[in-house]
């Protein structure tokens, strides 16, 4: 006898936390569904440039990444305040041990998984992205995948964002929230 899948867990009103590696779709993604949600949406790194009256690639060419991710991590905390809302991340915010431990214990962590190939074809039509200024973008993609993915999978949710509508990730992330 076939058993019923186990209930999907509604969404509790905790902030949404969207992470993966660039290109992913999180702002584009998260824009989407916060209107779909009626939530208000904060892209991190606009609010990062924000307070530090600089651009992400000013930031990373005068103080470096390490003095990037410490004011990374103090704007996600201030933005993880316990109200419903949706919030796209950079790529590699997840990847500090403390704004990942912040993420997990005060929001709901949704991984936004691509391929590297789907990610070059989008990051390639801007060039605002300090990490792949390093060497062949795919390559680099491909690097980041290896060592961020596995960091990446301790989100609760992961949805595969693939080559298709962004239309199409909003929907399979609220069915993953059970609404």
């Amino acid at each position: 006898m076939l058993q019923s899948p186990a209930p999907l867990p509604a969404w509790t009103g905790l902030p949404i936390v969207l992470i993966g590696l660039m290109g992913a779709g999180k702002s584009t993604v998260g824009r989407r569904l916060a209107v779909r949600m009626r939530l208000p949406f904060v892209d991190a790194d606009t609010e990062i440039e924000t307070a530090a009256g600089m651009t992400i690639t000013e930031m990373f060419a005068r103080f470096g990444e390490a003095h990037f991710r410490d004011g990374e991590r103090r704007v996600i905390q201030r933005l993880i305040n316990g109200e419903p809302r949706v919030i796209a991340t950079g790529g590699g915010a997840f990847m500090n041990d403390e704004t990942r431990a912040l993420i997990l214990e005060s929001a709901i962590a949704i991984w936004l998984d691509a391929s590297p190939d789907v990610l070059v074809e989008r990051v390639k039509r801007r060039d605002n992205r300090p990490l792949l200024r390093q060497g062949d973008p795919l390559e680099v993609l491909r690097g980041l995948a290896e060592i961020r993915n596995p960091v990446y999978a301790q989100a609760p949710i992961r949805v595969v964002s693939q080559a298709a509508p962004h239309d199409a990730t909003v929907n399979a992330i609220l069915k993953e929230l059970g609404l």
